[in-house]
C-alpha cells in the first residue's frame, strides 16, 4: 500500500506530463504484478463501488479523532475533501502495516458492501489504525469512490508501453473492455505476444478536439468529410465468433440495454467492428437526449420503454472487417466499405451517418445554422486520408459544435469546491426571474478565471444570507451569462426545465438582477429549439 500511496502523492504533486509518466514507470517497474494491476485499474478510472455510506465514515472518523460532529463538519467544509479531512484528523497509527495494495483491496475493500454494519466499521477502523496519513488518504479515496489523481488513460498507456516495450496502441487495446485485476492479467497486458484472442474486446475510441481556428486554415474543403454531430451515446458494435457485443465509450458492455440494435447487428458478418452513435429515434429523426437517459440507467428494459424510446445505431466508421484491423486505412476507404455493409443489411435500426454535401466552407457554415432545428449539435470534420487513431489527437478529427443557448442568471446559492478548489466557493446555483421571485434552474462549476473565482468567493463570504449544511444562500446581486447545449421540460426542477451541460460563459458586471432573464425566456428557448428533424438530415 505504501508504494501506491507514494505514487499517488508524486502524481498529485505535479502537473508536468513527463513527471507523471516517470512516476508511473518507476512504480510499474518495482510493484509486484498483483499490486500493479490494481493500480492500473484505479488510475484508468475503474473505481470500486462505494462500500460505506458517507455519513457512516464521517461519524466513525469523528469518534476516532475525538472531535464533535460539528467540528468535523466545519473541518470538512474548509478542507473540501472528505478523504483528506479524515486522514488529517485521525490520530497517529497504532502500528504500521506492511500489507500490499492487493491485500487491502481484495480482503477488505471489495467485501465491504456485503458486510454487516458492525463488521464494516471494524474493517475500516482497523485500516485507519494501521496506515500513515498518506496511505489513509488514498484508502479513503477508494472508500468514497472519489479516486482521481489527474492522469488520463492515455498517460497510463504510455507508462506501460515504456515499461514493456509494447506499442502504446496494443496496450490501449488490451485495456479496453472487461478484464480481471490479477497478476496473470498484468502479465498479458505487458506481453510481447500481440496476438490477443478476446473476441469481445473493443478498440480504443478516437476523439476529436473542438474546432477553434478559422475553417480556412484546414485547407481544401474537398479533403474533409463533414458529418452531423449527434447527441447520443458513442459506441462500438462488435460481431465476432457469432456473437454481438455493444460497448459504450465509457467501456461499459451495454448489449442488453439495446436489444433492437443487437438484433440488427446480428446480421453483420463475423469479424466486423463499427464505431458510431446510439440514438433515441422516431419518425425519421432523433429524440432529445433526455429520452435516452430513461434507458441508460436501467438494468433491464421493458416492452413499454422499448416502444416509447426506440433506438438506432448510426454508424460512422469501420474499424474491423473480415477480422482484419482497418484503422490505418484512409477514412475514404473505410467509409466506402461501411456504406456497402450498411446498405447490404437494409435494416432501419442500423444506419449510416450522412455526410454534408456543402461544396465550400462558407456553404457548410450556412448549413450549420440549421443544426439545432435538426436535433444535432453541429458537424464533425474528418480528414478523408486520415487513419483512425487512439484517444484525443489534433489534426485529423475536429468537432464544430453550434453556439450554446444562453441566458443571464443570478447567483443564488454556493458551495465550496473539492480538491484544489477546496476552501473556495466554486459550485454555484443560478436562478432566473419569475415575477418578483428568483427560481433556480441550473448549477455550474466552470467558466470563471482563478481571479474571478477568488473575487466571487470574497463576495459570498461577505453576503451569505443563510446556510443549509455546506450550501450558502447568497444575496442575489451577481449576474452571469450561462450557456447550455439544450433545454427540455422537467417536472423535477422548480423552474420546469432541465438544461444540458450548463457552464458560465462570462460575468455580466454590466447587469443587475432586474436585468436577468425570466422563466418566459426559458420557455421561449424551449419552444424555439423543441423542433426535431422531421426527416433524416441530408
Amino acid at each position: 500500500m505504501k508504494l501506491f500511496a507514494d505514487l499517488y502523492r508524486r502524481l498529485d504533486e505535479t502537473t508536468r506530463t513527463n513527471r507523471k509518466i516517470a512516476a508511473m514507470v518507476a512504480y510499474f517497474r518495482t510493484a509486484p504484478p498483483e499490486d500493479a494491476i490494481w493500480a492500473v485499474r484505479f488510475l484508468t478510472g475503474r473505481r470500486p463501488r462505494r462500500g460505506v455510506a458517507t455519513r457512516q465514515l464521517m461519524t466513525w472518523a469523528a469518534e476516532q479523532a475525538a472531535v464533535p460532529n460539528w467540528l468535523f463538519e466545519a473541518s470538512y467544509e474548509v478542507v473540501g475533501d472528505l478523504a483528506e479531512t479524515i486522514a488529517l484528523l485521525l490520530p497517529p497509527p497504532v502500528r504500521q502495516s506492511r500489507r500490499a495494495l492487493h491485500n487491502w483491496v481484495e480482503a477488505d475493500l471489495l467485501p465491504l458492501k456485503d458486510m454487516a454494519p458492525e463488521e464494516r466499521r471494524e474493517v475500516v477502523l482497523r485500516a485507519w489504525t494501521e496506515m500513515d496519513t498518506g496511505q489513509r488518504f488514498v484508502w479513503n479515496k477508494l472508500l468514497t469512490g472519489g479516486f482521481r489523481v489527474g492522469v488520463s488513460q492515455r498517460l497510463v498507456v504510455r507508462a506501460l508501453a515504456a515499461v514493456s516495450g509494447v506499442e502504446a496502441n496494443v496496450i490501449a487495446h488490451r485495456l479496453m473492455g472487461e478484464w480481471a485485476p490479477t497478476a496473470a492479467t498484468y502479465g498479458r497486458l505487458l506481453s510481447s505476444d500481440t496476438e490477443d484472442a478476446d473476441i469481445s474486446r473493443p478498440y480504443p475510441f478516437y476523439l476529436a478536439y473542438p474546432l477553434e481556428a478559422p475553417m480556412a486554415e484546414l485547407g481544401d474543403r474537398g479533403q474533409w468529410q463533414a458529418e452531423w454531430k449527434w447527441d447520443g451515446i458513442r459506441g462500438q458494435i462488435i460481431k465476432r465468433g457469432g456473437q454481438v457485443f455493444i460497448w459504450s465509450r465509457g467501456e461499459e458492455l451495454v448489449s442488453h440495454k439495446y436489444p433492437e440494435v443487437r438484433q440488427a447487428a446480428a446480421q453483420l458478418p463475423d469479424g466486423t467492428v463499427l464505431d458510431g452513435e446510439i440514438l433515441p429515434w422516431r419518425a425519421g429523426g432523433p429524440l432529445p437526449f433526455g429520452e435516452l437517459q430513461r434507458r441508460i440507467g436501467r438494468k433491464s428494459v421493458g416492452k413499454k420503454l422499448l416502444a416509447e424510446v426506440p433506438v438506432i445505431f448510426l454508424a460512422y466508421d469501420l474499424l474491423e472487417w473480415d477480422a482484419t484491423d482497418q484503422r490505418q486505412r484512409p477514412l475514404s476507404e473505410r467509409r466506402g466499405r461501411l456504406e456497402q455493409i450498411v446498405a447490404g443489411l437494409g435494416d432501419s435500426r442500423l444506419r449510416i451517418s450522412p455526410t454534408a454535401a456543402a461544396p465550400s466552407w462558407q456553404a457548410l457554415a450556412e448549413l450549420r445554422r440549421s443544426a439545432r432545428s435538426r436535433g444535432v449539435e453541429g458537424f464533425m470534420l474528418k480528414r478523408l486520408d486520415g487513419a483512425y487513431q487512439v484517444g484525443r489527437r489534433r489534426g485529423g478529427w475536429w468537432k464544430w459544435k453550434i453556439d450554446p443557448l444562453t441566458v443571464d442568471a443570478v447567483l443564488l446559492y454556493a458551495q465550496r469546491g473539492h480538491g484544489r478548489r477546496a476552501g473556495l466557493f466554486t459550485d454555484y446555483t443560478f436562478a432566473v426571474r419569475d415575477g418578483e421571485k428568483l427560481v433556480p434552474f441550473a448549477k455550474a462549476y466552470s467558466g470563471l478565471t482563478d481571479a474571478e473565482i477568488r473575487e466571487v468567493d470574497r463576495f459570498i463570504q461577505r453576503n451569505t444570507i443563510d446556510r443549509f449544511g455546506p450550501v450558502r444562500s447568497v444575496r442575489p446581486e451577481l449576474v452571469f451569462e450561462i450557456g447550455f447545449d439544450s433545454i427540455r421540460p422537467s417536472t423535477r426542477h422548480k423552474s420546469g426545465v432541465a438544461v444540458r451541460f450548463p457552464r458560465i460563459l462570462r460575468w455580466r458586471r454590466d447587469k443587475r438582477p432586474r436585468d436577468a432573464d425570466t422563466r418566459e425566456t426559458l420557455a421561449a428557448l424551449m419552444s424555439a429549439t423543441g423542433r426535431m428533424a422531421a426527416t433524416f438530415p441530408q
